[in-house]
């Protein structure tokens, strides 16, 4: 089970405000590239002026935002014929280098080796591209969990909400991502497993 399961509903709410972007001239590429932008200046923001931890409420509120970002720019693609090869390499990688943005910041206050984050965070690229892999194999563009982008966007900004409390975090959250780096490369593996699978099997039925 995935947070991304909920994304047709999001989707649903979301489509007045997309027609009217469309209407205005919006485009999915700016779409894509006003939250990758933000997200940039958001972490470059809690980066530099950490430890400053009311600051952190910025990451839940910016994280729900760009999932509606993200949504509404697949929309404006797929629903107002503005899909291009250009726009689905954007879409990817700064998806990848927005989550890194974000995610790093949370190496000043969260308890334990600083390894952990880091591995999270190049996992989580990793499992970006496992999933963005699967049409070179013949499958479809993969989402699978249990630790895809909206699952971890739930976990970080619940830990953003956390910090900005400005409480002290319990030494137990030493823990947290570790587990984190263990369900995504669980995702990872998944991924590339049903990718193959689903690959083989389109690749047994056309012939």
């Amino acid at each position: 089970m995935s947070v991304y399961k909920l994304k047709p509903a999001f989707q649903q709410l979301l489509r007045p405000a997309v027609a009217a972007l469309y209407r205005r001239g919006v485009t999915a590429n700016q779409v894509t590239l006003f939250a990758c932008l933000v997200s940039l200046l958001l972490g470059l923001a809690l980066f530099v002026l950490a430890p400053a931890p009311w600051l952190f409420v910025l990451v839940p509120v910016w994280l729900l935002l760009r999932m509606a970002c993200n949504a509404v720019d697949g929309m404006l693609a797929r629903e107002f014929g503005q899909q291009s090869a250009l726009g689905a390499m954007l879409n990817e990688l700064t998806d990848v280098l927005s989550d890194a943005a974000l995610y790093l910041p949370f190496v000043w206050v969260l308890p334990g080796s600083p390894f952990w984050l880091g591995l999270v965070i190049v996992l989580a690229g990793l499992s970006e591209f496992a999933g963005a892999l699967g049409p070179t194999v013949g499958a479809s563009r993969r989402y699978d969990g249990p630790m895809g982008k909206s699952d971890r966007a739930v976990v970080f900004g619940a830990l953003g909400l956390l910090v900005a409390t400005g409480w002290p975090l319990p030494a137990w959250l030493a823990l947290l991502m570790p587990l984190l780096a263990l369900l995504i490369a669980l995702t990872i593996v998944r991924r590339v497993r049903f990718a193959l699978q689903e690959g083989a099997t389109s690749s047994a039925q056309s012939q």
